[in-house]
């Protein structure tokens, strides 16, 4: 099969070339001083979710990325390692990145990142990512996954997480310079008003944006060092019952959703949109695997032909709005999500 060719990026020149050539690799003479130990795993430091843009020159700003995260180890006796958010080795399912780490002018690193399949518009889609690893449970390897790198912990020896975000953020753009159109790839800090930045994001179709603090070291978690704003609300719920419908893709009317509420699970509400032909039919397949007799949820609905599962599947659910009884409004299905990265399931107050 013809790989499609890549994408070109947002806001940049046409007439920059898709690929980077490989860069010239490290004098194996020159001096490698391991002056700290290198981490075998960092814990990724966590975007804390905001309803508006933080004000003030303390804040840069970056697109958010709608892939998985991920850490690319460069290591001198290990070689190249590709940890997922919970530590889970995805090396050999991002070849094209593997490669690309091999090609950086460093002899150790660790590069803090999203792995992002783009569309035609140099938009992140988090579906496309899913197809091309085959799906939740895949196991296929992506070489349409590209790096999008936006932080620099460890490098030539030192740890760098005591450092100020400007100064991991200098030694990054030395190693990944901007503009580069490889495998690996600069996510770009941008200075400029919030509300602002946030607006035109929306308008090119974007999930949103990233506010980070310039003068803070990198913190494991979710400490409110980076922020998150989104154009359109996106998190992850429990799949608890599918209503049939024969008229549907894969037979799927919708899939009952439920989020956590303390050790609880409460419903909140259905989707039946955003489901392809083929995600549909492999879909139904996990779910006919998993079912029950009785529903793992209070449920008070009048909806027939409704099938209960185990709330072990995690679905990645767009929406605008939550109803004033606690329901989802405008919802759409973007995909399952991964336990190896470590999907979180909307928690309710």
């Amino acid at each position: 099969m013809t790989k499609s060719p890549k994408p070109k990026p947002l806001l940049q020149d046409a007439d920059k070339p898709v690929r980077s050539r490989p860069r010239r690799r490290r004098d194996p003479a020159q001096p490698n001083l391991s002056l700290d130990p290198m981490p075998d795993r960092i814990e990724p430091c966590l975007a804390l979710l905001k309803a508006r843009p933080p004000k003030g020159d303390d804040w840069v700003y970056e697109i958010k990325w709608d892939g998985y995260r991920l850490s690319v180890h460069v290591e001198p006796t290990a070689g190249i390692r590709i940890l997922t958010r919970s530590g889970h080795d995805w090396t050999d399912r991002f070849p094209a990145i593997k490669q690309a780490a091999l090609w950086l002018p460093v002899g150790t690193a660790i590069l803090d990142g999203e792995a992002v399949v783009l569309d035609q518009q140099g938009r992140s889609d988090f579906g496309l990512l899913q197809q091309s690893l085959g799906g939740r449970g895949g196991k296929k390897s992506s070489s349409d996954a590209i790096f999008m790198a936006f932080d620099l912990l460890y490098f030539d020896g030192h740890d760098l997480r005591n450092s100020e975000l400007d100064m991991r953020r200098h030694l990054l753009e030395d190693l990944v310079p901007a503009g580069e159109q490889g495998d690996i790839r600069l996510s770009e800090q941008i200075e400029a008003d919030g509300d602002q930045l946030l607006a035109s994001a929306c308008e090119l179709g974007l999930e949103g944006i990233i506010a980070k603090r310039r003068r803070a070291p990198y913190r494991s978690g979710r400490g409110g060092d980076w922020l998150k704003i989104k154009c359109v609300q996106s998190d992850g719920f429990f799949i608890v019952g599918y209503e049939i419908s024969m008229a549907a893709r894969g037979h799927i009317g919708s899939l009952l959703l439920a989020a956590r509420r303390g050790d609880d699970l409460v419903y909140v509400g259905s989707v039946g949109t955003g489901f392809k032909e083929s995600t549909a039919w492999q879909l139904r397949g996990m779910m006919d695997k998993i079912k029950r007799k009785t529903p793992a949820i209070k449920y008070v609905g009048r909806r027939k032909n409704v099938v209960w599962l185990q709330p072990t599947l995690i679905a990645e659910i767009e929406y605008r709005a939550w109803t004033d009884d606690g329901k989802l409004r405008h919802s759409s299905f973007k995909g399952l999500r991964e336990v190896q990265d470590n999907a979180d399931v909307y928690e309710v107050d």
